[in-house]
């Protein structure tokens, strides 16, 4: 009886739990997260992930270039980014042009057959 009070007694006990997340990039693939569709009509491509700002390009904060919907990218590497205190995701990709988007503007594949059929899904 004194045995089963024990083992009862050690399962009702609430253990600090820690959330488990996962890396942003995956540490098995260090050059290599998949491809990534653009989702909106038109977005700008940034040099560094914190620009937020892109009212002036100067020499050193020069954007990269533009993507259009349905344009299919190769997504580097994701790096959290602090913005006014909130998290933000951010990818850095290669295509047309080379650079930095929020993860929100791209949906992000496994393959690049599954990304092209999203593209052409979209009526690019």
């Amino acid at each position: 009886m004194m045995v089963l009070l024990i083992i009862m007694s050690a399962c009702d006990r609430k253990r600090d739990e820690m959330p488990v997340i996962p890396p942003l990039t995956s540490p098995l693939s260090q050059t290599f997260i998949g491809f990534g569709v653009v989702n909106v009509s038109y977005t700008r491509v940034a040099a560094q992930p914190e620009e937020d700002n892109f009212a002036e390009d100067s020499e050193e904060n020069a954007s990269p270039g533009y993507l259009r919907r349905g344009s299919v990218v190769c997504i580097l590497q994701r790096r959290l980014v602090k913005n006014q205190e909130k998290p933000e995701s951010w990818v850095l990709v290669y295509g047309s042009c080379t650079g930095w988007l929020k993860e929100s503007l791209v949906d992000i594949y496994d393959t690049e057959s599954q990304a092209r059929t999203a593209s052409e899904s979209m009526g690019r």
